[in-house]
């Protein structure tokens, strides 16, 4: 069976909704302490900024990167409204070529999105590579069965409820700009044998009440078990691999939804 094509949804209304809504959450602070503890750092898939604008306002050395122009532009934006100007970069994880060494990468929620897994394997080997002697690595990733009602389609004969149907948009929330924005996501398919999901996404845009603006965008998603992950960043040359709970710093259990992965460059 062949992979379904790689596609990303982080572009356009997606992207807006994501600087105007998508904010803080318990990964901001979590992630913020390796930063501060080893710098320069650099934040992969940093999307419209939700750590790194944080992080570059109090005076952290901080880049980013993502695949998504648009993604970028709005970090930039936000970033300099804060009186901040990181180097951001528009590049995919796995063809990451940048002209800076890190003693901290970051990649919060990014491994697995509108990707390969052989380009999955690719961006770890670059993450190493443009770490310095002795640089960590700190990685989050939601484990395959975080949702009860997707888990339960794994088993055979139990997808034939796929794709879901469509929905009508969900709440609307105000914007700064008083636009509303939505955004309605659906699964259309699940493939246990490949591990991965393909998604659909709608992003509505309402200006006084009249819908100006609609957009529809796929997303392909690679599911990694604990051990797949482990497995993977040893292959790309790390070090003393740890496994953490979600944002905990304890032990992992079955019960995390997301798992969290530190690993030292030798």
């Amino acid at each position: 069976m062949m992979p379904i094509e790689p596609q990303s949804w982080h572009r356009g209304l997606v992207a807006r909704w994501w600087s105007l809504f998508r904010v803080g959450g318990p990964e901001v602070e979590y992630f913020r302490r390796f930063v501060e503890a080893g710098r320069p750092a650099l934040d992969v898939a940093c999307g419209t900024g939700r750590l790194l604008v944080p992080y570059v306002e109090s005076g952290l050395d901080v880049d980013g990167c993502d695949v998504s122009a648009d993604m970028i532009a709005l970090c930039a934006a936000a970033a300099e409204a804060v009186g901040a100007s990181p180097d951001l970069h528009c590049q995919a994880m796995h063809e990451l070529d940048l002209p800076r060494r890190y003693r901290t990468v970051y990649v919060c929620g990014g491994l697995g999105l509108g990707s390969t897994r052989e380009q999955d394997q690719e961006a770890l080997r670059r993450l190493y590579e443009h770490l310095e002697p002795g640089g960590l690595l700190v990685l989050d990733n939601e484990v395959p069965y975080s949702d009860s009602a997707h888990w339960g389609l794994w088993p055979s004969g139990t997808r034939g409820s796929l794709p879901e149907p469509v929905q009508a948009p969900g709440d609307r929330r105000l914007g700064p700009d008083c636009d509303e924005y939505a955004l309605q996501s659906r699964l259309l398919s699940l493939d246990p044998l490949l591990q991965q999901e393909s998604w659909e996404i709608n992003a509505y845009r309402w200006r006084a009440g009249e819908l100006v603006a609609e957009e529809t965008h796929l997303l392909t998603s690679n599911l990694y078990f604990m051990g797949e992950i482990v497995m993977m960043l040893e292959g790309a040359g790390f070090a003393n691999v740890e496994v953490r709970g979600a944002y905990n710093d304890q032990p992992p259990t079955a019960d995390d939804a997301f798992l969290v992965y530190l690993a030292r460059r030798p």
